[in-house]
């Protein structure tokens, strides 16, 4: 029951982390005040990235990172953890392991920012000063926000990849299904990986087929949006893809119960209001709904719905100019992804870079963002686009067509370029995928 309820916040499950690795870099539970160049708010793809690109461009000493959790996930891969392709295992490395070393490590949680006095408080006590902050929060989580959840997830046939405490629980429900309805989510607020919701979809199907099950599962998927998916050359090819193999989409449906016990999902008709429709389920995969940092929220630093009020061209603050953001936790106009990520911590930098020296800054992000749209255990449709929606593509060919060496990109080759290249500050900038093509990755 204790890990469901640690769903409501989540925040991820700590592990003891080793000595040797402890030693790589300097933490802090310090009750004072602490002073620091740059000060970066969140340990995850963004805030390791950058933490790593201004060690090299203030040196070690004058960074501090504020983070909690003791472990680091690679979230995207739990696309394939949720069908039984890839071990939850191989998503998480102790944090010591990924924080660059010489770097301070706050291990705490931000409990306010006031920009008018350049300074973070965090949870244990600590006042931290700085002056230069990047932020880099991300997204929370919001299972409570569905009738019925966490506490749902204590029973079988329901998962969610998108929370390192459920992952495994979709695989179960998935290897466990016999006969009705597999249904699948997507809420009514912004989310990160935006195609997620539906690659379990495509992996299901591929695995129920395979399995011999497929002619006994109705496979539905239900979600908030007026549309499969927001980019129509992408969206053109997924459709054509739901008709082949027999898949139900039912457009501005929004989960708003789960009754577990019952094996029970219950929707709102977001064109009708007032009208819900219960769908019994086999099998059912929740997307949350998601929102920003309540931290960001209750600061100056938010616009009007809660997100960091970022330039989207510079990603520097609309109202600080001291202050920096990246991620999830912006409010730029582009899909929250890894490959947003990548691409926004170059420009980042060359921005930083240009305010230390007093001078404009002279790179624009255009917005890029990847989502590699699995469907099916050895294919992938590789959408890249920009700001205005329009296809901003690596390769030679069309990628609106499934292709098995998309698959082997998404599951093999960027595990290793994020582990050992995203996160060390080392691959980025426009268009990531085109560092495939410069290093013959062809």
């Amino acid at each position: 029951m204790a890990a469901f309820h640690r769903l409501r916040k989540c925040h991820s499950a700590g592990v003891t982390v080793s000595t040797h690795i402890s030693q790589l870099h300097t933490s802090s539970h310090a009750f004072a005040k602490q002073h620091y160049k740059m000060l970066v708010l969140g340990g995850g793809s963004g805030g390791i990235t950058m933490s790593a690109r201004m060690k090299r461009l203030m040196g070690a000493e004058n960074v501090a990172v504020v983070e909690p959790s003791e472990v680091h996930y690679y979230q995207p891969i739990w696309t394939l953890v949720g069908a039984g392709a890839k071990k939850v295992s191989s998503s998480g490395r102790p944090t010591a392991s990924v924080m660059p070393s010489g770097v301070k490590w706050v291990k705490s949680k931000v409990q306010e920012i006031n920009p008018d006095s350049n300074t973070v408080s965090t949870e244990d006590g600590t006042e931290i000063s700085y002056e230069y902050l990047i932020v880099a929060l991300g997204v929370e989580l919001h299972f409570e926000k569905i009738k019925g959840l966490p506490e749902g997830f204590e029973h079988p046939k329901i998962g969610s990849n998108y929370s390192v405490e459920t992952v495994e629980k979709t695989w179960k429900a998935l290897q466990d299904f016999k006969e009705g309805n597999a249904v699948f989510t997507f809420p009514n607020t912004p989310v990160k990986c935006a195609g997620a919701p539906q690659k379990i979809m495509y992996l299901s199907d591929a695995y129920l087929r395979k399995t011999g099950k497929r002619g006994k599962a109705n496979i539905m998927y239900n979600t908030s949006l007026p549309v499969l998916f927001g980019i129509k050359k992408y969206a053109d090819s997924l459709w054509d893809i739901v008709k082949r193999r027999d898949l139900q989409v039912n457009l501005r449906q929004n989960l708003i119960e789960v009754r577990a016990d019952k094996q029970e999902a219950v929707f709102e008709n977001l064109d009708k209001p007032g009208e819900t429709k219960v769908v019994e389920y086999e099998m059912l995969h929740v997307t949350p709904p998601m929102g920003p940092s309540r931290v960001i929220k209750g600061s100056p630093l938010a616009d009007d719905l809660g997100w960091l009020d970022l330039d989207k061209d510079t990603l520097q603050h609309k109202r600080y100019p001291n202050v920096f953001g990246i991620g999830d936790c912006t409010n730029l106009p582009t899909a929250k992804t890894g490959a947003a990520v990548a691409a926004q911590s170059a420009v980042l930098q060359r921005t930083i870079s240009k305010i230390l020296k007093n001078e404009k800054p002279d790179k624009k992000y255009d917005g890029y963002t990847s989502c590699p749209l699995v469907t099916s255990y050895s294919t992938v449709i590789l959408a890249e686009f920009d700001y205005n929606g329009q296809p901003l593509e690596t390769f030679p060919i069309n990628q609106a067509k499934e292709r098995r060496l998309m698959y082997h990109m998404k599951a093999d080759v960027m595990p290793h370029l994020y582990w050992h290249g995203l996160l060390n500050g080392l691959w980025g900038g426009p268009g990531p995928y085109r560092k495939l093509l410069h290093l013959g990755m062809k």
